[in-house]
């Protein structure tokens, strides 16, 4: 079944298609800081409405204020400092897990719109004392404050989760001087090897 909404703006009327996998191909367009605001802006109109979402350039605020409420689903975001706790692309295994096991929908060979799908993740089991699914397993360790963990041995245990766990894009790279002590320490354990 082909998700697509009809959008008249003037005397046009554009194709939306609505499917999750759209949906989330939009957001990472939007959200890709190596290209520009235009750029960006085009990317998410022609993936969204094709060829006619770029012919009219008058049209072009009224169709991105569109898709910008139906990818939100309506609801106005508020800036936040605090970091995500998600990434579609990386976490997107964990999704359709969460999704067999939750729902028994199988992501990979099932089409749905996108906020029947966002309302889904929404209703993902989670519970400290119950079920919880692997998804919100993992958003859960991310989201952990260290400085709530008594026991050294537990803190240190979700420190080594959270890293595991962590974001691409939130993951701290080694500084020069860790590098080079990583390298004096497996020389000494004779295990070190130039890397090409």
């Amino acid at each position: 079944m082909d998700y697509i909404k009809k959008i008249k703006i003037d005397d046009n009327l554009y194709t939306a298609k609505t499917d999750f996998r759209t949906a989330l191909k939009c957001i990472k367009i939007s959200e890709d800081t190596t290209i520009g605001d235009t750029e960006r802006a085009l990317g998410v109109l022609y993936t969204m409405f094709g060829e006619d979402g770029i012919k009219y350039p008058t049209h072009y605020e009224k169709l991105l204020k569109w898709a910008k409420n139906y990818l939100s689903c309506g609801i106005e975001s508020k800036p936040t400092n605090e970091k995500p706790d998600m990434d579609w692309e990386q976490d997107m295994p964990l999704i359709e897990s969460s999704f067999i096991s939750d729902h028994k929908i199988d992501l990979r060979t099932t089409n749905m719109d996108w906020q029947q799908f966002y309302y889904l993740l929404l209703g993902l089991s989670d519970s400290e004392f119950g079920n919880c699914c692997i998804l919100n397993k993992v958003r859960n360790i991310r989201t952990k404050k260290l400085s709530d963990i008594k026991d050294i041995k537990e803190r240190d245990k979700v420190r080594q989760a959270q890293q595991f766990w962590a974001l691409e894009k939130y993951k701290k790279k080694p500084t020069q001087e860790q590098k080079e002590s990583a390298k004096k320490f497996m020389e000494a354990l004779g295990i070190y090897r130039e890397e090409n």
